[in-house]
């Protein structure tokens, strides 16, 4: 059966996950471990990723990371991500995280990654993924940019 494939948007893919950051999230400079971070953005990316394909996903990439800005345990984490690039069965998904102080609203914008997953039929196989509009030039310029980040990483981890 050959079923016909709609393109999804951008917007559609967006999701908003915010945490409450507590002493157990500290690292040993009393700060929020990178690793507690790394698994909020692995599950924002994830979320965008499965509102996309309809489907479940899994990890097979995630760009460097980079903590600009410390995140501290009194601090509300924001998480926003959204689907940048899709391929054939994979998606590129774009997470950005603020720190913000729920006291003042003050926010600082602590790390960006790009993530890739691979969306899973019901027998734990790739499947392919609709196809994604952009509904700005600035989502297409990211896209753009996507495509290149998958093309290099593929020419370099393949």
């Amino acid at each position: 059966m050959n079923k016909e494939v709609h393109g999804k948007t951008v917007s559609a893919s967006k999701i908003t996950i915010a945490q409450m950051m507590h002493p157990e999230h500290a690292n040993s400079l009393g700060n929020v471990h990178g690793g507690w971070i790394m698994k909020l953005v692995d599950e924002a990316g994830a979320l965008a990723a499965m509102r996309h394909a309809g489907r479940r996903v899994v990890t097979v990439a995630i760009d460097r990371m980079i903590f600009r800005d410390p995140i501290r345990t009194t601090d509300l984490v924001i998480l926003n991500a959204e689907v940048s690039y899709v391929g054939n069965t994979s998606m590129e998904s774009e997470v950005n995280v603020f720190a913000e102080n729920p006291i003042t609203g003050e926010q600082r914008h602590t790390n960006r990654a790009y993530l890739v997953f691979v969306a899973l039929d019901e027998n734990g196989q790739p499947t392919p993924v609709p196809p994604l509009i952009a509904e700005t030039d600035e989502q297409r310029l990211r896209m753009q940019e996507g495509a290149a980040r998958q093309a290099y990483r593929k020419s370099h981890y393949a």
